[in-house]
């Protein structure tokens, strides 16, 4: 693929979503299979990569957003097809008067329409309301035949809908793969430190908490194995970084959860297997299971600075790894919907398919603050 080819693909991506309030029903359902279609052709493209991290990482991003947006563009389908069938119904009589009326002017021979029996005057009278009301009915069996064909068009989209969710869902799983290879196979990241496993594994089963986990990281990388400076600073980003994941927030920071307890973390509402990378440039300080909180990575972005993710199904990298922004850490749980499944809720409203949840906290001098003070959650993230 040319670069011009790779500079359009990533525009069309990028720039597509966030146009479909803007366009019709089906305009929007036409430009998601429009960016799948995109996503498959950079699937192709990424095997060529000089960083096939990085490609194969945008391409999962490109098929992400080309299935929510085709999720999203056969919702606004299906519910304006309803509104349309809807004002149909209602409107029966008055389309079949219409109807009526019409199939009368239309038949009706020439000199027959002329006669009246007030005379001429009473005929040219008749034949000019004739002449004015004439436009009108026209008019609105005009936009009768755009309402029918606006519904045939519909139903003709999300007919056609199912093979291209097929062949997107087949085409993300592909490329899901293919970047968990490639980030194996990666071996070009500096490292800060090397991993003491065994001291890693006395921290955690000595620790009943994350404030006593995160304590302990600075130490089982210390000593012996030694972890090197870092001049790192973010803090002109913060407020500012991009969600390390796609999704709704289901609850804020130090809110109670369904078991009463107070987090000191946010809790993101994801699609099943969505990708979830760095917000920023960072150190893994640790991946892998973590007390009852499955599997974490902690990042650190800077000195006396951690994020910690939790909930993913997989993780990516090894700790003591410097990761750049953007960088693939996991993925959620769950199961990739099929496309029946798809479609069946397309008249749902927005964040039905969202069932996976990534928890976010954040930790200055070991101390919990808002994660909102750092990401834009809710604005875009």
């Amino acid at each position: 693929m040319t670069r011009a080819a790779g500079v359009f693909l990533f525009a069309l991506i990028c720039f597509a979503a966030p146009l479909q309030a803007q366009q019709s029903p089906a305009e929007a359902a036409r430009l998601a299979a429009q960016q799948l279609e995109a996503a498959t052709v950079a699937l192709e493209a990424a095997e060529s990569a000089a960083d096939r991290v990085k490609a194969l990482t945008g391409t999962v991003r490109a098929y992400e957003a080309g299935l929510g947006a085709m999720r999203d563009g056969l919702r606004r389908v299906a519910r304006r097809e309803s509104q349309l069938l809807a004002q149909l119904k209602a409107r029966e009589d008055e389309v079949a008067e219409l109807l009526g009326i019409l199939q009368t002017i239309e038949t009706s021979a020439p000199p027959v329409l002329m006669l009246h029996p007030s005379g001429p005057l009473g005929a040219a009278r008749s034949a000019m309301m004739v002449a004015e009301v004439t436009p009108g009915l026209y008019a609105r069996a005009e936009a009768l035949q755009r309402d029918l064909e606006e519904v045939q068009t519909l139903r003709m989209l999300q007919q056609n809908a199912a093979g291209i969710l097929e062949n997107g869902l087949s085409g993300v799983q592909e490329a899901r793969t293919a970047l968990s290879t490639a980030i194996a196979d990666r071996t070009d990241l500096p490292r800060r430190f090397t991993e003491n496993t065994v001291r890693t594994a006395i921290l955690i089963s000595s620790t009943e908490t994350l404030t006593g986990f995160a304590s302990g990281l600075a130490e089982i990388a210390g000593g012996a194995d030694y972890i090197a400076p870092t001049s790192a600073d973010i803090s002109a980003l913060r407020g500012d970084l991009v969600m390390p994941v796609e999704g709704l927030l289901l609850r804020g920071f130090e809110k109670r959860d369904a078991a009463g307890i107070v987090r000191p973390g946010v809790l993101i509402a994801a699609r099943p297997r969505a990708l979830v990378t760095s917000p920023t440039a960072a150190t893994i300080r640790y991946r892998g299971p973590l007390l009852d909180l499955g599997n974490v990575v902690i990042l650190e972005p800077q000195p006396n600075t951690l994020f910690i993710l939790s909930g993913l199904a997989e993780v990516y990298g090894e700790a003591g790894q410097v990761i750049p922004e953007g960088a693939p850490v996991g993925l959620m749980g769950g199961s990739s919907p099929q496309a029946g499944a798809i479609l069946s809720l397309s008249g749902e409203g927005g964040g039905t398919d969202r069932t996976e949840t990534l928890y976010i906290e954040v930790r200055m001098d070991n101390s919990p603050v808002d994660p909102e003070t750092w990401f834009r959650i809710g604005k875009g993230g």
